[in-house]
């Protein structure tokens, strides 16, 4: 993955030297930092996995996410923001949503596409969230589904997130229009001292244990599928599920945590979550687990599921766990695998709440 830069090389790289205009004022006078930076992730391969040949999934381009990437800076730097900056990656989002603001060069004078290391996997969204969590920036805007908030939470520490829905997988981000997600986006940044407390609210995750050791975590499900190899990733088959765990569940949420959903739904604000068996009788539930594809699986008994105790998952071989609706881990025939609830996931931005605190603080009065 390569070694993360120290404090003064990313420095050298964030841009500086820009007057400060009203808001920096304002922020400096009430004790918020005088710098706000706002990074943005942009999954490339987000929208386009097999699910689009056997369901009726929205496929996302990268010119459209260029679109939104757009539209999330025009509203960033109208909000106050004095720094932008976009991971690279190997189709040039970034550069792209760039090349179509010369006609603002105060949005372009702020932006810049990180010089990090590409190659084209979930690495690139790692490192940049390091990045943006060694860089102290006020928020993290990402453009994916379920998976690309997962690996980017494991990287950006305490920076909050502002996950934009163009996936398959959506239970995290939401559809969201690229100026609102950049105002509220803004307002957070702005705001970093006092973030969390008033636009944010803490995710559950799901930690994965094989063997004693931590392995990987999830933010909605984990999922025992039996079948031998990671393959094509996403999980479309239900015939192939043996076990399911969840931080959340709707009946409304598209994927797997949706056949726990529309029996039991769990907020997610609740402090726990559920697991049920799968493939072996029980109760017949119709589920949305894929878009356009309202699915009957056999489910047991939920079990609730309590914070920071180990659960095991099931010892049947060949299986593969799938995280957040895509095939991730091999399991060996000997891995003993526990899942536990966690109550200290990643920072998440409540949008609606921000914006409404921004018309309580006079923000959009000019």
């Amino acid at each position: 993955m390569g070694r993360l830069r120290d404090r003064r090389g990313i420095d050298r790289v964030l841009r500086r030297g820009h007057a400060p205009d009203r808001h920096a004022a304002r922020r400096a006078f009430i004790g918020e930092p005088t710098v706000s930076l706002v990074g943005i992730i942009a999954n490339p391969a987000s929208g386009k996995d097999v699910r689009r040949l056997v369901s009726q999934a929205l496929t996302v381009g990268n010119q459209q996410k260029a679109n939104i990437v757009r539209r999330v800076l025009i509203a960033l730097i109208a909000m106050g923001v004095e720094r932008v900056e976009i991971m690279p990656d190997q189709y040039g989002i970034g550069l792209g949503a760039l090349d179509g603001l010369r006609s603002q060069p105060d949005v372009v004078a702020r932006t810049v596409v990180l010089d990090l290391p590409v190659d084209g996997t979930a690495d690139d969204t790692l490192r940049a969230a390091e990045y943006f969590n060694a860089a102290d920036a006020g928020c993290l805007i990402t453009l994916g589904g379920d998976g690309t908030v997962r690996v980017a939470a494991r990287g950006c520490g305490e920076v909050p997130i502002l996950p934009v829905s163009t996936g398959t997988n959506n239970v995290v981000p939401t559809f969201i229009e690229g100026t609102v997600a950049g105002v509220a986006a803004g307002v957070v940044a702005c705001h970093a001292a006092s973030a969390h407390r008033r636009f944010c609210y803490r995710h559950k995750r799901l930690d994965i244990r094989i063997n004693g050791r931590l392995v990987d975590t999830a933010l909605v499900d984990v999922a025992l599928v039996a079948t031998r190899f990671v393959g094509a990733r996403a999980v479309w088959e239900p015939k192939t599920l043996r076990q399911l765990f969840v931080t959340r569940a709707h009946p409304g949420s598209i994927g797997l945590s949706s056949l726990i959903g529309v029996l039991r739904p769990i907020s997610v604000a609740e402090p726990q979550g559920a697991a049920v068996l799968m493939g072996h009788g029980g109760r017949r539930v119709l589920a949305p687990i894929a878009p356009g594809a309202l699915t009957a699986v056999s489910i047991e008994q939920i079990e609730m599921l309590q914070p920071e105790i180990a659960h095991p998952v099931l010892d049947e071989r060949p299986a593969v766990l799938a995280l957040d609706g895509e095939r991730e881990i091999e399991l060996g025939l000997d891995d003993q695998v526990e899942i536990i609830l966690r109550l200290d996931g990643p920072w998440i931005v409540d949008v609606d709440r921000t914006l409404l605190w921004a018309v309580a603080d006079g923000l959009f009065v000019r």
